[in-house]
């Protein structure tokens, strides 16, 4: 009998952050807002449930999507300007805006750094090397583009209603930093995590062949 070679943990996460999203949903800053920013969980927790059987991620990506998940939720419940965490490193470090935000974006392409990197190696034939870490850059800045343009449907729909979702906080090159810093967090993940990645996913499919 197979056992699952990612064990139980994966589940726990699932309730965890189950429990943790409910959470965040009550009593949010504004509704709207909060629905759309836990929108990427809503639609990305299915599909990973759905795959877990014959598609089961690593370890060190299920662990990163759970903490990118808490950071939306986070961002959800207050919006990004308005984290209270957010303002005390406002204050420590003499900022002229809530850097939450930034952190939400730098997690939106530190995650899914690791998650295209692993479908990649797994579904492709393209292996660990330069062309592996260029082509996970440029999934990368597709995604965040492509959030950026979601933001601006958002704010072509909701006009004025729709500034706590966008979180631009008067800067006239949010969107230009929201990429950069996205790509930052990708760049990031690939220098530090890329090894323990490789042996992560070595690990698992031989598990799975056993």
């Amino acid at each position: 009998m197979n056992h699952h070679p990612t064990g139980r943990e994966p589940l726990l996460l699932l309730i965890v952050g189950a429990v943790l999203l409910v959470l965040s949903g009550i009593g949010p800053y504004d509704r709207a807002t909060w629905l759309l920013e836990v929108a990427p969980i809503l639609i990305t927790t299915p599909i990973l449930v759905a795959t877990a059987r014959r598609f089961p991620l690593t370890p060190l990506a299920y662990r990163l999507i759970f903490v990118h998940a808490l950071i939306l939720m986070l961002g959800g419940h207050y919006t990004y300007a308005e984290v209270p965490a957010g303002f005390w490193v406002k204050r420590v470090l003499g900022l002229t805006r809530n850097p939450y935000d930034r952190l939400g974006h730098f997690a939106q392409g530190f995650v899914p750094a690791i998650a295209a990197r692993e479908v990649l190696i797994r579904r492709s034939p393209i292996q660990p090397g330069r062309w592996l870490a260029f082509l996970v850059l440029c999934v990368t800045l597709a995604i965040s583009a492509l959030y950026e343009l979601v933001e601006w449907c958002a704010a072509l729909i909701g006009g004025e209603s729709a500034e706590a979702f966008l979180g631009t906080q008067g800067d006239q090159w949010d969107t230009q930093w929201d990429m950069f810093v996205a790509l930052l967090g990708a760049a990031t993940a690939l220098l530090v995590f890329s090894r323990l990645h490789d042996r992560q996913i070595t690990k698992l499919e031989e598990s799975s062949h056993v």
